[in-house]
């Protein structure tokens, strides 16, 4: 079974966008694929057949206050507006594609942290409805920039706080040839988190998901360990910036996100033209 990760990484979920839209222009389709916070958006858009439609969110509707904001931290707690992405945006405005989406013949994996145990919850296609996509607040709900999102009475964080590289959920559950997009480089070493010790402040109802975050660094190391060994062997193909950029998670530079966006696909279109994929 062939299978797609998409990590995310708030606004750098840029670059995967750049690379899914090379893989729509070029007809490739995936048996499984998982997606992680931004990433889980890209997937949908992806699987909905909507080349373009990524982009237009990374460049055009960020530029709208309640994308993110000050404003929207101060009226809400929640610096991301979720309910204008994934509800005016995702239903009314640029609407994605229900129909092709909910039709996809492929596994879907929504990664999100449950908020009281502070463990990984995937969530499938399911889990979508017409006009719905709960599932992806939930999957980008960034502790601290947001309020967790609340899905059948249980409260739910970004799923990279808990399994920011679902590479050995993706093996568990088939895939055996793995593509992996990275919006960090390949070599990057990820440290501790910056904001560690103010999140009990701020997270003081939600211990374990304060947990998760201090152990995030080790469990995102491990995973890209593994998948480097996967693609030693032969069972994976990892695409990453292939030179560096600045880039943070709530940037609103779009140049910088343009070119970010350029780079995933011309990444991906090396991938594709060496024969890896």
């Amino acid at each position: 079974m062939t299978g797609l990760i998409d990590v995310g990484g708030g606004m750098r979920g840029i670059y995967g966008a750049g690379v899914l839209d090379c893989f729509l222009e070029n007809g490739l389709r995936f048996d499984y694929c998982a997606g992680v916070s931004a990433g889980s958006a890209n997937i949908a858009s992806f699987l909905a057949n909507q080349k373009g439609r990524n982009l237009r969110f990374f460049t055009v509707h960020s530029l709208d206050k309640r994308y993110m904001s000050l404003g929207n931290w101060v009226r809400t707690r929640s610096y991301f507006g979720l309910d204008f992405i994934y509800q005016t945006l995702t239903d009314e405005l640029d609407p994605i594609d229900y129909d092709t989406l909910l039709s996809a013949n492929c596994a879907l994996r929504v990664v999100a942290t449950d908020a009281e145990t502070g463990r990984p919850h995937y969530f499938g296609l399911a889990d979508f409805q017409k006009n719905n996509s709960e599932v992806l607040k939930a999957s980008c709900a960034i502790p601290a920039l947001n309020r967790p999102v609340e899905i059948k009475g249980r409260l739910y964080f970004d799923g990279g706080v808990s399994d920011p590289v679902p590479v050995k959920k993706a093996v568990a559950d088939g895939c055996d040839r793995l593509t992996v997009i990275l919006t960090k480089p390949a070599d990057y070493v990820k440290s501790p988190e910056k904001l560690r010790r103010v999140y009990p402040l701020f997270l003081k109802e939600f211990p374990h998901v304060v947990e998760a975050l201090d152990s995030r660094h080790e469990v995102y190391m491990d995973s890209v360990r593994y998948l480097k060994a996967l693609e030693k062997a032969g069972k994976a193909v990892i695409i990453a910036p292939s030179r560096p950029m600045k880039i943070s998670t709530a940037t609103k530079k779009i140049e910088t996100l343009k070119a970010f966006y350029e780079l995933g696909f011309q990444d991906a279109l090396n991938k594709l033209n060496s024969g890896k994929i």
